[in-house]
């Protein structure tokens, strides 16, 4: 069981996230408002509260959304999940489709720090059903 502690969006891609407290999720597009909502299988991005905490004990001065995640979540390693894995809060449903991705391009916190926790820990899903979530909200794997 885990619970949700952040939920970010950006206008435009390229740019970190920020806490918005509150989102509404759209089946087969993502998180409305968000600059990667679309069709695809990475509709909504993943990261546990643990590997952020251990990354930001590191030095690295960041906020939620500064690895571009939509969803921070305690008490759940949403990287040891298989990819086919469904996360349900309330009526949302989510589907596990990719864990880690290739950076093509080094990112801000990369040139900093000289490392990037999303290519490894980072988690990709797509919305099977839509709904609202909130930070403090319970997600869990079924």
């Amino acid at each position: 069981m885990g619970t949700i502690k952040a939920i970010c969006i950006s206008e435009k891609k390229g740019t970190p996230k920020k806490d918005v407290g509150q989102a509404e999720l759209t089946e087969g597009i993502g998180i409305k408002n968000d600059a990667h909502a679309g069709s695809g299988h990475r509709q909504v991005s993943l990261l546990s509260l643990q590997k952020f905490e251990a990354f930001r004990s590191l030095g690295a001065d960041i906020e939620y959304g500064a690895f571009g995640e939509n969803i921070i979540a305690d008490g759940i390693d949403f990287s040891s999940l298989p990819v086919g894995t469904k996360l349900r809060c309330k009526e949302m449903l989510l589907e596990i489709t990719q864990i880690g991705k290739e950076c093509h391009d080094r990112c801000e916190i990369y040139k900093r720090m000289g490392d990037c926790i999303m290519p490894r820990e980072g988690v990709f899903a797509k919305v099977l059903k839509g709904g609202i979530i909130k930070n403090g909200d319970e997600i869990n794997a079924e």
